[in-house]
């Protein structure tokens, strides 16, 4: 069993910052890719960030600049710095990481619960 357990969502006032974390737990042997999605209402989820395990990085063109996603691997949290927030950040925020249970098996893409964010003045 693999749990990923996300944190740090709020209410935040439009041009303010929050800071998502993701903490993984149980059988885990490497944490490969990892990734934050969100989903707005009425709206598909979507890829916001993704990082490697090497921290190869990649974001989606409505975040890029204000969004920075970094992982620390032995405390294996992955994490979202977000600045200058928007009303359209406003979505529930979902972690996502490829999991290798064991030195043989093969990795399994695990999800969280989601964080929710609102952006509002």
């Amino acid at each position: 069993q693999v749990q990923l357990v996300e944190s740090g969502g709020g209410l935040v006032q439009p041009g303010g910052s929050l800071r998502l974390s993701c903490a993984a737990s149980g059988s885990i042997f490497t944490i490969y890719e990892m990734a934050w999605y969100r989903q707005a209402p009425g709206k598909e989820r979507e890829l916001v960030a993704f990082i490697t395990r090497g921290g190869n990085t990649n974001y989606a063109d409505s975040v890029k600049g204000r969004f920075t996603i970094s992982r620390d691997n032995a405390a294996k949290t992955m994490y979202l710095q977000m600045n200058s927030l928007k009303s359209e950040d406003t979505a529930v925020y979902y972690c996502s990481a490829n999991v290798q249970s064991g030195p043989i098996m093969r990795a399994i893409a695990h999800w969280g619960e989601g964080t929710p964010v609102t952006v509002s003045s």
